[in-house]
């Protein structure tokens, strides 16, 4: 890696005050967020397709744009995961071209979440944190688990009581102190914050966050470079607190400021579950103004933040864009799980649902054009969320070991229409 500091500086995202790269994440001046800052000029000499089609399968064959001083030390396996053609799913749909960025084979926690975290861990190292933590509606909390195994830290994750059990067990098996807060996420997001001012660890999506959010960027860089370096037409990305919506639209423009991708149209929606929708409620009502949901009521707990920190700047990306907001009820997330598996073989967790079932009710809607490219963002795999469809995809069918049960068997099921 060119040891060039690429990454110079945090900046507030209201007033462009710069900061220090340090564990903050709030301006003091105005409480705007602080982002990580780059040196564009310097990157743009030197990073070309060609250097980076020379690297690892990994994320961080796009390392000048992530908010690292070194060559990154926690999850160099991440990322890369693959942009799925869904031709099955198109006819279904309507539609003349789909494609899934699948990230529910992402490494080594089979969610998107593996992108934040190996870069805010990375980020923790350089800094000297060796206790690092989150507050989590599940994903998150599984990956600071398993990235801190490996790389050798001390952590602890916070989550929601009422948490689904594969993905509180996802947490426990790496040996993490997994601690369950009776109240929603917003309760334990607020917990997180006193616990790090207090303490002084490194919180991945509280003081570290400026590091943490760049890691979704990368989901972005991958889309462009697996459509030939060319800008996806429609992008449909799940929102809980918006970032990831955010941060896929600065790696395209990003990538277009450096000129690995040429300028064309794209526009980038949203969808949320109904029962916690204060993004999407907000687009509908045409207002910026993001009304907190004091208690989500939906199975896609993943997406449960009532009150999201880029709900603002999602919105505005939406409109920049030309895109807008959807959501769906449970029901329709069941059915949209159940229709990308059946159709393209890829066993989405109920964020997933959501994506896919807001996508449907976009183009049935004709917000998104049905002869044009879609890409729809799939960001964790179907096993963290087994409860959600357990009793909706029917039973075996049982016989005992010999051949004439298994053909009257056959039979009967050819002849049910």
């Amino acid at each position: 890696m060119d040891k060039r500091p690429f990454f110079s500086h945090l900046q507030c995202r209201e007033c462009s005050r710069h900061y220090p790269k340090e564990a903050v994440h709030v301006c003091e001046f105005d409480f705007g967020p602080l982002e990580a800052a780059y040196d564009y000029e310097a990157i743009a000499q030197i990073l070309t397709r060609e250097k980076i089609s020379s690297r690892a399968h990994s994320m961080w064959r796009y390392r000048e744009l992530l908010p690292i001083e070194n060559d990154p030390s926690v999850g160099l396996q991440v990322g890369f995961t693959p942009l799925v053609p869904a031709p099955n799913l198109a006819r279904y749909l309507g539609v003349r071209e789909l494609y899934v960025k699948n990230d529910t084979v992402n490494y080594p926690t089979l969610s998107f979440k593996d992108r934040v975290v190996s870069v805010a861990l990375s980020r923790a190292k350089e800094l000297g944190i060796s206790t690092v933590a989150c507050a989590s509606t599940g994903n998150l909390a599984n990956s600071v688990a398993a990235n801190a195994a490996s790389a050798g830290l001390q952590s602890f994750v916070l989550i929601p009581a009422d948490l689904e059990p594969s993905k509180i067990l996802g947490s426990l098996v790496f040996g993490t102190n997994v601690i369950g807060i009776q109240g929603p996420y917003d309760h334990v997001n607020r917990l997180c914050s006193e616990v790090a001012g207090k303490y002084g660890w490194g919180f991945v999506n509280v003081n570290l966050r400026p590091y943490y959010a760049e890691g979704s960027k990368t989901m972005g860089f991958e889309i462009i470079e697996q459509l030939g370096w060319q800008l996806p037409r429609h992008t449909v990305v799940c929102m809980a607190s918006g970032s990831l919506l955010t941060k896929i639209h600065k790696s395209f423009k990003e990538f277009l400021k450096i000129g690995l991708t040429k300028p064309s149209p794209f526009s980038i929606y949203g969808a949320q579950a109904a029962g916690c929708s204060p993004i999407s409620t907000a687009v509908k009502n045409d207002t910026e103004v993001v009304r907190p949901v004091p208690r989500p009521q939906t199975i896609a707990k993943s997406l449960s933040i009532g009150t999201p920190a880029d709900g603002y700047y999602a919105i505005r990306t939406m409109k920049e864009t030309g895109g807008t907001a959807e959501d769906c009820t449970d029901e329709e997330i069941v059915d949209a799980i159940k229709l990308l598996a059946e159709t393209e073989g890829i066993f989405a967790e109920t964020a997933g649902g959501v994506t896919v079932a807001c996508a449907k009710k976009l183009i049935e809607s004709g917000r998104i054009p049905r002869d044009e490219s879609i890409v729809l963002c799939i960001t964790g795999h179907g096993l963290k969320t087994q409860e959600a469809i357990v009793d909706k995809v029917g039973e075996p069918k049982l016989i005992r070991p010999n051949l004439r049960e298994f053909e009257a068997l056959l039979h009967h099921e050819l002849q049910t229409p």
